[in-house]
């Protein structure tokens, strides 16, 4: 039987496919309230992790553990690192790398964890393709590419620091959860995918732009989300 739990950092993210659910059940855990019910005929688990790194690890760990789910779709927003891709397009992950870890004096490459034999967390091909053809459905009028997403407990906002990224990573776009949760979703062998709509540019105009465009962002990525559990 599939379960898919479904990841978003903050309340805004989650809210409107927690009101479209029928909810069954409520567990409280590591601060977290995970909701267990039915939406689209699928099981669901939602559950809004809270900012950050630790924050989404610890939350694909429990709905590893406590809820055995069997697909994880994290659904967010996110700043772009690609000209091409605007403010309200949507980002289909490929693949995941953390753009903070860096052990690069004992000579692994920028992003890579240490003693793990990769830096990047590959998303599911088959979700990836769910996403990108669900999103065209339930979003026509949005642009969806796909793409890396590079992640980092930062908020980005500086042109230089974004070029940085775009150097060293050639990522699609930046947020602060999606290789947390490709991490250890892969670790658990969870096939997973992260979806993110643009809210801001991570330049200098970051701090204008994303409080105009988030709520809208994340409205179309939970469209998104619930149009591919029909298809799941």
């Amino acid at each position: 039987m599939k379960r898919i739990g479904i990841i978003g950092a903050m309340e805004l993210e989650v809210e409107t496919l927690k009101a479209q659910m029928q909810i069954k059940n409520i567990v409280k855990k590591a601060s977290m309230e995970f909701h267990e019910g039915i939406l689209n005929n699928r099981e669901v688990v939602i559950v809004r992790s809270g900012v950050g790194k630790v924050n989404a690890g610890i939350c694909v760990q429990i709905l590893a553990d406590l809820f055995h789910v069997t697909h994880i779709i994290n659904t967010g927003v996110a700043g772009s690192l690609n000209a091409a891709i605007d403010i309200g397009d949507v980002v289909v992950s490929t693949d995941a790398l953390y753009h903070d870890m860096d052990a690069t004096i004992f000579g692994y490459q920028p992003g890579e964890v240490p003693q793990l034999g990769k830096r990047e967390f590959a998303a599911d091909p088959d979700l990836v393709n769910l996403a990108e053809t669900s999103c065209q459905e339930a979003n026509p009028d949005i642009h969806v590419f796909t793409g890396r997403v590079v992640s980092g407990d930062q908020f980005i906002s500086d042109q230089t620091v974004k070029e940085k990224l775009i150097s060293l990573f050639s990522g699609s776009c930046t947020e602060m959860e999606g290789a947390a949760i490709a991490h250890a979703a892969t670790l658990n062998e969870i096939p997973f995918v992260i979806i993110r709509a643009i809210s801001d540019k991570a330049d200098n105009s970051a701090e204008m732009d994303y409080p105009a465009f988030e709520k809208k962002a994340a409205q179309d990525c939970a469209k998104l989300v619930a149009r591919m559990l029909q298809n799941i």
